[in-house]
């Protein structure tokens, strides 16, 4: 098989196959995709786009959004996918720093973004989510088959840009190497055959629905129920007629709130995968129950996709994102000195294999500084690997808490209080404290009718964590603030409660 993401694709195509399949509409077979993906190719090529320049997209989703990614991947273009919710004032720091050649948004979008894109030297086309649009139109009056860049591994595929929690995001460079290794990985550890049906309702401009959704089942030659977002009642519609769903957590607490959802119901699905954020113990286990499915937890990142599962075939752990898949190395080192650590010691996970990304677009400091000397790539998140060999994640290096010169983990005090009685979820912090540096503090999501408060979380604490870990303050409120991928955002909390001991 070629070492190029879209020969691998193509060679792996079966032809007059359904590929993606329209919930009430229309179904497109591989050949379809393809021949489409030409078309796209050759209108990119009249337009001027050549090897190497940058295609950046902030469009809905729709299967036409996607043979547009197949587009760019076979003539060389770099496809830089954007989040549909950001504003014109973000977008201006994405297409500054990224200098695309060709701006696709939506039409109703067209005239705002266009004056940005000009000043930055780019020209702008259109894609709705109904398939109609600018773009297409050109795309359409293309008559000559497009003949593909030549490629190699080494090829820039894509650049997405990190959440950016801290500072500027920075553009994460991945290879088509880079993609194909890890979708051909993950294709063969869940067992993905031409016979899946993956119901497909994660956005498309993240790593999960782009590269690990679509990826994976290109190279299967599956198919897909292509959702334009998640809706629980057609999920659970779709079950029958599928065979995977892979979601975020909030997908699975979505599930258990439908009446419908039970083991007749979920029968036909061979496999349920969680990635994006952490997976809470008590989700796993009730939607075991109600389904007799263990979800897989999975771990990756933007800058590596995938680099742990939980097995296919073995016991899938609750708490824990699975082992080191295949070809990837993992492992937990002390983060000021470098040193690697033992088994159940919690440090930094360090990751190396053929996953992992090229580096920071236009940063070499910042990607220098990321990696090791002896080539492993610095996660930011902090972890351990238990005795048998699962890696646990207890969360993002930033979001240490370090109180009164203890280090605190977030990750085990939300453990304990999220078992409390009438506790949803909680997300612990450390927000600036007079007296001891930062103050561990607790914002809590109760369950609806739950009576639970500060005096009971205290108490059931008390002899459950050492005194330093345990919160200063609990607040409760209704909800936690989410990125589009269901990650709490922490850093939203740390702002909102920043001057909470000073007010104190």
């Amino acid at each position: 098989m070629s070492n190029h993401l879209f020969d691998a694709i193509r060679a792996a195509a079966p032809a007059d196959a359904p590929f993606i399949l329209i919930p009430g509409a229309r179904i497109w077979t591989y050949n379809d995709a393809l021949a489409l993906s030409g078309r796209v190719a050759s209108a990119m090529d009249t337009l001027g786009i050549r090897p190497g320049d940058r295609v950046a997209v902030q469009v809905e989703k729709s299967a036409e959004a996607l043979i547009l990614y197949l587009a760019c991947l076979r003539s060389g273009a770099v496809y830089l996918p954007l989040n549909t919710a950001y504003t014109l004032a973000e977008l201006d720091y994405f297409i500054g720093d990224a200098e695309p050649r060709l701006v696709v948004a939506a039409p109703s979008a067209r005239a705002g973004i266009e004056e940005m894109a000009k000043a930055h030297g780019a020209i702008v086309e259109t894609l709705d989510a109904d398939g109609s649009g600018s773009l297409l139109d050109l795309a359409r009056d293309e008559t000559t088959d497009f003949v593909d860049a030549s490629h190699s591994a080494d090829d820039l595929a894509a650049i997405l840009y990190t959440s950016g929690t801290t500072g500027r995001s920075k553009g994460a460079m991945l290879t088509h190497g880079n993609l194909l290794s890890n979708a051909l990985t993950l294709r063969d550890y869940w067992r993905v055959t031409a016979g899946d049906r993956l119901i497909h309702a994660l956005p498309i401009f993240h790593t999960h629905g782009l590269f690990v959704a679509t990826n994976v089942t290109l190279l299967a030659g599956a198919s897909m129920f292509l959702m334009s977002k998640f809706d629980a009642d057609e999920v659970v519609s779709l079950m029958p007629r599928a065979t995977m769903l892979m979601g975020v957590p909030t997908f699975y607490v979505r599930l258990l709130q439908s009446q419908r959802l039970d083991k007749e119901a979920a029968a036909s699905i061979r496999l349920f995968i969680s990635g994006s954020a952490p997976l809470l113990a008590e989700t796993h286990t009730e939607f075991q129950a109600r389904t007799g499915h263990a979800i897989l937890e999975r771990y990756g990142m933007t800058e590596t996709n995938m680099n742990t599962s939980n097995p296919y075939e073995g016991k899938r752990i609750a708490g824990t994102v699975g082992f080191p898949l295949p070809g990837i190395t993992v492992r937990v080192t002390d983060p000021a000195t470098g040193r690697k650590l033992g088994a159940e010691e919690i440090g930094m996970i360090e990751i190396k294999g053929p996953n992992v990304f090229k580096g920071y677009w236009r940063m070499p400091e910042k990607t220098a500084a990321e990696f090791t000397a002896d080539g492993f790539f610095i996660s930011g998140d902090l972890g351990k690997i238990d005795r048998d060999g699962y890696v646990h994640i207890v969360g993002r290096g930033k979001d240490l808490v370090i109180s009164g010169g203890y280090n605190i983990y977030p990750k085990e005090v939300e453990g304990e209080i999220d078992q409390i009685d009438g506790v949803v979820e909680s997300a612990v912090i450390g927000v600036p404290h007079p007296d001891f540096g930062e103050g561990v503090t607790a914002i809590v999501v109760r369950k609806p009718g739950a009576s639970v408060d500060e005096r009971t979380i205290v108490g059931a604490l008390q002899n459950r964590l050492a005194r330093y870990k345990q919160p200063k303050r609990i607040i409760f409120a209704d909800d936690l603030p989410r990125n589009t991928m269901g990650k709490v955002q922490k850093n939203v909390l740390r702002q909102q409660y920043a001057d909470l001991y000073a007010r104190a």
